[in-house]
């Protein structure tokens, strides 16, 4: 469980702020279907947003909602139980929202850059980091002199955050848009470099091909971090793919995996 921060004065009017694509990925979690629909049950403002942001999930929220019985909505500590119950369940979305800064700030962030800058150059290169976050690639990237960095990151209030941290930090080398790994928004062959830390192993073969597919001939894929340290099938498809790969102490979190392609 995450302790970024606490979800106990967070009211659970926080949805409201969530992305179209959050609301997709919620349907593929692992949460408590019952809680959630007590929480919308208590809270007819969220749950009109929710299935009008995401009609593609109206059925699964309004499914929710009818789990609930009258007894369930009886007991206000009850209602505020579910609530907390969801808003933990989605506390690192809740944190990209309300305060990016509490995430950017977390001692895993903290590992050596040279863990990157050993495997690829920047120096003079087109640079996509997808999933960017915070931008701790893409920010290593362009203070190495990377020729533009674009930071691929689908949640807006990140991507606020990433662009007045390039701004403060001097770096007009730093483009921050909108977009997902399996939906990366440039042509084929458009980078010399692509980098994702924590990214890659949802759906990675299409994950994979999508990077492959914006990368030129010649250029670098790197994953940094790329996975727990572990002989999982993410591991074992990059390294059928030709990936490289070594380990990483990440602080707290111990010790990672971090993977490179060159084409």
């Amino acid at each position: 469980m995450l302790n970024w921060m606490s979800m106990e004065d967070v009211s659970f009017n926080a949805l409201l702020l969530l992305e179209r694509v959050q609301l997709m990925w919620l349907g593929k979690m692992d949460i408590s279907k019952k809680n959630l629909g007590i929480a919308l049950r208590d809270n007819p403002v969220v749950f009109w947003y929710l299935v009008n942001k995401c009609p593609e999930m109206s059925d699964y929220f309004t499914q929710a909602v009818k789990l609930v019985e009258s007894s369930d909505l009886e007991c206000k500590d009850k209602i505020r139980e579910a609530e907390l119950d969801i808003l933990e369940s989605i506390l690192d979305w809740i944190v990209y929202v309300l305060d990016p800064k509490t995430y950017d700030a977390q001692p895993f962030l903290n590992w050596d850059s040279k863990e990157l800058t050993e495997v690829v150059d920047f120096r003079n290169k087109k640079v996509v980091d997808v999933g960017s976050g915070t931008g701790r690639l893409a920010l290593v990237a362009a203070k190495e002199d990377a020729k533009a960095v674009y930071a691929v990151e689908p949640i807006a209030n990140l991507r606020d955050y990433l662009k007045e941290k390039a701004k403060k930090m001097n770096l007009e080398n730093v483009y921050v848009v909108d977009g997902l790994i399996e939906e990366i928004p440039f042509e084929d062959d458009f980078a010399d470099v692509i980098v994702a830390g924590h990214v890659v192993g949802g759906s990675v073969e299409e994950e994979i091909a999508e990077l492959r597919r914006v990368v030129k001939p010649g250029g670098k894929i790197v994953l940094c971090p790329g996975n727990n340290d572990n002989d999982n099938e993410v591991h074992e498809y990059l390294l059928e793919q030709g990936f490289q790969w070594s380990r990483f102490e990440q602080p707290r979190d111990g010790i990672k995996r971090k993977y490179w392609l060159s084409l």
